[in-house]
């Protein structure tokens, strides 16, 4: 099929291996939106189905980011049950989450750990970062794990869809 001239923009299945699979883009070298010239955000989305913790120590950003927590039932977001632990500010503030909730975290507020504690029902968990390429700029980096950019191969990809 020959290449239209608008169809570079839509990017087809772009799953990585992480926590839990993922749809992920972000202008890092090996991610979706390297392709695209100042590519604006680094998006991940995941479908939570069992407790985890995010490997990532306490830590701010030079960019405001924005987490979107609900339920997995596209016809209900709010069919939620599951509960959060989210430490915010110096002092790590801790607090529950366990219903549909976007969280903002304002440039230079310090986040983290992040726990998912209890998944009776999968969640959605949307992060986005106001920056092309996800960056800590205080904390102990030298935990941060790299995003990973192992892709799934054909086969896994049908397994997710159900094929």
């Amino acid at each position: 099929m020959a290449e239209t001239k608008y169809g570079k923009y839509i990017i087809r299945e772009p799953l990585e291996k992480g926590m839990a699979p993922m749809l992920h883009i972000c202008a890092e070298d090996g991610c979706a939106g390297a392709e695209f010239p100042n590519f604006p955000v680094e998006v991940q989305l995941l479908c939570i189905t069992q407790p985890l913790t995010f490997p990532h120590p306490p830590h701010v950003h030079d960019a405001d980011e924005i987490f979107f927590i609900f339920g997995s039932n596209p016809q209900n977001y709010y069919d939620f049950d599951a509960e959060i632990e989210i430490y915010l500010g110096e002092e790590r503030e801790k607090h529950i989450i366990n219903s549909t909730s976007i969280v903002y975290i304002p440039k230079g507020l310090v986040h983290a750990p992040i726990a998912i504690k209890k998944v009776n029902k999968p969640i959605q968990w949307m992060h986005i970062l106001f920056k092309s390429k996800y960056a800590m700029s205080v904390g102990d980096v030298s935990q941060h794990p790299k995003h990973p950019r192992e892709r799934f191969s054909t086969e896994e990809i049908k397994k997710l869809k159900g094929g």
